[in-house]
């Protein structure tokens, strides 16, 4: 049986700014017709990554392999067939239609791009009579995205990146851009690399999201990112304050300002009622506010709001056993400070 070759192999990858590092992957492969996730703060490299993987300019080190080969900025292996959608799109001075034809007439071959110009209006909710001879400067910024958009998705492309691709528009506008994406990969096969702060969308969505920070690749799957400051506390531990009375304990950071990550695994959701401290368990109340299922792993989580910070849970079946959950439900949330990993 033969094995599938990723679409993408990024081998000892390292990017530099003014030689300052901003981006460091060993190792990533992405199969074809996958979804991927990319999550982190900002200036953690996703765009940066999503820019590299685009081609449009060299990694400072490393490789980046396009169907098994070595592939440049320009080179016709990538050209039209890998495209990325900014968060900020940049329209042409020029009709609709003409945006959106722009990269059929590049890329040659016939000249009725009427079809494929209202098809993909069509896949981002624009009717093609009402929009197709609008100027770029009479649409509104969720209208500019999803032409923009459109423009891509003409293209038929094997790759669609998307940064911030729902950030900065309207609600209606957000659901649309999500479809039509999500559209292109289910009737074309094209693979999806999504940068978002939209974290749940893209657990409901992804077949693997990888964590970025400071410009490496942390981890996958879903994980608890807390930022310092850190302040002493009892026993040796430290507390980051969560408002209304609420703290959370950790063990010794590195520093004050330390990030840290807690394992949806290592905490367990206990009945407030009758939920205690030992002297090696950290106790912190919270609500209840979102429950899904991972698709990747099938895993079931609870999204668990305390003070300022909503925390991820894996629920497992002790959980279902010794309690009902549900959204708005108040539980106590215990895990054991040790079990902090520090970056």
């Amino acid at each position: 049986m033969t094995v599938p070759q990723p679409i993408y192999r990024i081998e000892n990858l390292v990017h530099r700014y003014n030689s300052a590092p901003v981006l460091a992957v060993d190792r990533l492969d992405i199969e074809p017709a996958s979804i991927m996730g990319l999550v982190g703060p900002n200036g953690s490299g996703k765009s940066t990554l999503l820019k590299l993987m685009a081609f449009i300019f060299r990694p400072t080190q490393g490789r980046i392999l396009f169907d098994g080969k070595p592939a440049l900025p320009f080179d016709e292996s990538v050209r039209f067939h890998v495209t990325l959608l900014t968060q900020d799109p940049y329209l042409m001075k020029r009709t609709v239609f003409k945006n959106v034809a722009y990269g059929l007439k590049v890329r040659g071959g016939r000249e009725n791009w009427v079809r494929p110009v209202q098809d993909a209006l069509a896949m981002v909710g624009l009717d093609a009579d009402i929009f197709a001879r609008r100027q770029w400067d009479e649409l509104s910024g969720g209208e500019t995205q999803r032409v923009a958009l459109a423009a891509r998705l003409a293209l038929r492309p094997r790759v669609l990146l998307l940064d911030e691709p729902t950030a900065s528009v309207d609600a209606a506008s957000s659901e649309l851009i999500r479809a039509a994406s999500l559209r292109a990969r289910s009737e074309w096969g094209t693979t999806l690399v999504i940068a978002s702060h939209d974290r749940e969308w893209l657990y409901d969505v992804c077949d693997e999201v990888i964590h970025l920070f400071k410009g490496t690749p942390t981890g996958t799957g879903r994980s608890n990112m807390i930022f310092g400051p850190w302040v002493p506390g009892e026993n040796g531990l430290y507390t980051k304050s969560l408002g209304g009375g609420l703290c959370l304990t950790v063990s010794k950071p590195p520093n004050a300002d330390a990030t840290a990550f807690i394992d949806p695994a290592a905490i367990r959701i206990l009945d407030r009622e009758g939920a205690s401290a030992a002297a090696t368990i950290a106790v912190v109340d919270g609500t209840v506010t979102r429950i899904a299922s991972e698709k990747q792993s099938g895993n079931l989580f609870a999204d668990v709001r305390v003070g300022s910070l909503t925390l991820v849970v894996r629920i497992d079946d002790s959980h279902l056993a010794a309690m009902t959950l549900h959204r708005g439900w108040p539980v106590a949330l215990a895990y054991r400070p040790d079990s902090i990993r520090w970056l």
